[in-house]
């Protein structure tokens, strides 16, 4: 199984960890794109106007810039740590215990606008990009599109799809059996359903830590939804043969 995880525009500063090493981070055949990538990044960080600019940031993130400007000196810590935001302190992944933490490491991939796909325990600095960013050059959707579907269509077992729709379109999923996107929805008393936006993000954190601390084993959707059901969670699958599937989590 394969847990795929917007990041977030907040991170923490520091960590522990040794300077980016792009080799070290999951699917090294990103690699090349990952260092070509932040090349342009710490490149642009030298004109903080420009900078600003392709990040569409006001006068009081202008340390943003310094960040990027840093992303070769800064030190790393776990990709699952360094993201905050709504998502991530539902998560509360610092709070996880070692199995818990294991099983990120092995089912847990956070898509970054500047990295790519990164495991959960990958190392990685503080930064800024969002995936609308306006870089010089290629834009990120041309940038990282095909390679990203091809890495996902890779992977042969389940793929629980938790990024946002911008993120989405930076790699899609494959279009087969076992692969979902889960959109989180509210019910009322009429059995109505409307997509949620804040609360979105929440659910999607604490369905995450739920499965990370319950560490199921996953061959299929259908299983997927027979664990949720038992984690107290309502997820239901909506199929096509000529479009992604579609999980419903009732928030």
């Amino acid at each position: 199984m394969l847990v795929l995880l917007p990041p977030s525009e907040t991170k923490r500063d520091g960590g522990e960890g040794p300077p980016l090493d792009t080799a070290t981070l999951a699917f090294p055949e990103l690699t090349g794109l990952r260092e070509e990538l932040v090349e342009r990044v710490v490149g642009l960080a030298a004109d903080p106007e420009a900078m600003m600019r392709a990040l569409r940031l006001g006068p009081r993130l202008a340390s943003e810039v310094d960040r990027n400007g840093a992303l070769r000196a800064s030190p790393t810590m776990p990709a699952i740590d360094r993201y905050t935001g709504v998502l991530f302190d539902a998560l509360e992944a610092g709070t996880l215990d070692g199995p818990a933490r294991s099983f990120a490491a092995e089912t847990v991939v956070v898509h970054s606008a500047l990295f790519g796909l990164v495991g959960a325990l990958d190392a990685i600095p503080a930064y800024r990009l969002s995936h609308d960013s306006r870089l010089p050059g290629p834009t990120l959707r041309r940038y990282w599109r095909a390679a990203i579907a091809e890495r996902l269509a890779a992977h042969e077992g389940v793929i629980v799809d938790l990024r946002s729709e911008g993120y989405v379109e930076l790699g899609p999923a494959p279009v087969r059996g076992g692969c979902a996107f889960v959109r989180v929805v509210a019910e009322d008393a009429n059995g109505r359903r409307r997509a949620l936006n804040h609360f979105n993000k929440q659910a999607k954190g604490r369905f995450t830590r739920a499965l990370l601390e319950s560490r199921p084993d996953i061959a299929s959707l259908g299983d997927l939804v027979d664990w949720a059901t038992t984690a107290g969670f309502t997820l239901e699958l909506r199929s096509s043969d000529d479009a992604p599937h579609e999980l419903e989590l009732v928030a």
